[in-house]
C-alpha cells in the first residue's frame, strides 16, 4: 500500500486525475450493475447527467484528499495491525454522526429546497439515486470525510474498508427493495443498521430516518419510524 501511494506521487498531475476519475466510475458501474438484480426500469438522461456530475465531483474530494496527504495535511498509517479494526470502527460511528446531523441540517433548513429537494425526486428510490446529489451535498458530504482524515491519522486499510462499507450501505439504501428478511432485519446486531427498508422509509416520509449506516442517532433524536 506505502509503494502504491508513493507511486501516485511521482505521475504526473493528469494520471493522478485520470486514476481517481476511473475509480470513481468504476464504483458507479459495479453499482448499477449490481443495482439490475433489483431495479429493472430505465434512468432518465437528467439522472444520467446529475450522475456524471456527482463522479467529477467525488474524483475532486478523491484529489483533495490526496493533495492533503502529499502536503502533510493529512496523516495516514500503513502497518498491518490491531488499530485497522478500531479504527474502522471509529470512522463508521463518527461518519454515520457527521453525516446525520448534516442530513437532518439540510431537512429542517432552507437547504432542503435549494440542495436536498433534487435527491428527494425520487419517492421509491432506484440505484442510481445514490449519485444523484446536488454538487453542494456532494461536496459537503466529501469535505466532512476530509474533516476526519485531517484530525486523526487513520490507517489506510481502515480507510478501504470504510469506503467499501460505504458504498454497500449507498447501495442498500437505494435498491426499492429490502433484500433482507423481516427475522434477519430483527435480529440485535441487524436491527441497528440503516438497511434498504430504513433508508426507503426515509424517502416515503422526509420528517424521519436522517440516519446513514445505523438508526441509533434517530433513535436517541426520535426521528425513527
Amino acid at each position: 500500500m506505502e509503494h502504491l501511494l508513493n507511486y501516485l506521487l511521482h505521475l504526473p498531475l493528469w494520471a493522478v486525475w485520470s486514476i481517481f476519475l476511473s475509480e470513481n466510475i468504476m464504483i458507479t458501474f459495479a453499482v448499477l450493475l449490481i443495482g439490475k438484480y433489483f431495479y429493472k426500469g430505465e434512468y432518465t438522461a437528467g439522472e444520467w447527467g446529475i450522475c456524471a456530475v456527482t463522479n467529477v465531483l467525488n474524483t475532486v474530494v478523491t484529489y483533495a484528499g490526496f493533495w492533503m496527504w502529499k502536503h502533510h495535511i493529512i496523516h495516514i498509517t500503513t502497518d498491518i495491525s490491531w488499530k485497522i479494526i478500531p479504527d474502522f470502527l471509529s470512522l463508521f460511528m463518527a461518519m454515520d454522526l457527521l453525516m446525520f446531523v448534516f442530513h437532518i441540517t439540510i431537512h429542517k433548513t432552507f437547504l432542503y429546497k435549494a440542495v436536498h429537494r433534487l435527491h428527494h425526486g425520487s419517492v421509491d428510490p432506484k440505484p442510481i439515486d445514490l449519485f444523484v446529489l446536488h454538487p453542494i451535498e456532494a461536496i459537503g458530504f466529501g469535505g466532512l470525510w476530509l474533516l476526519l482524515l485531517v484530525v486523526y491519522p487513520f490507517n489506510m486499510y481502515a480507510i478501504l474498508m470504510y469506503l467499501t462499507i460505504n458504498v454497500v450501505f449507498g447501495l442498500a439504501g437505494h435498491l426499492g427493495v429490502e433484500p433482507l428478511p423481516a427475522k434477519m432485519r430483527s435480529l440485535p446486531m441487524i436491527k441497528y443498521l440503516g438497511t434498504s427498508t430504513f433508508h426507503h422509509n426515509h424517502h416515503q416520509d422526509i420528517q424521519y430516518n436522517f440516519g446513514f449506516y445505523t438508526s441509533i442517532w434517530d433513535r436517541l433524536f426520535r426521528t425513527y419510524k
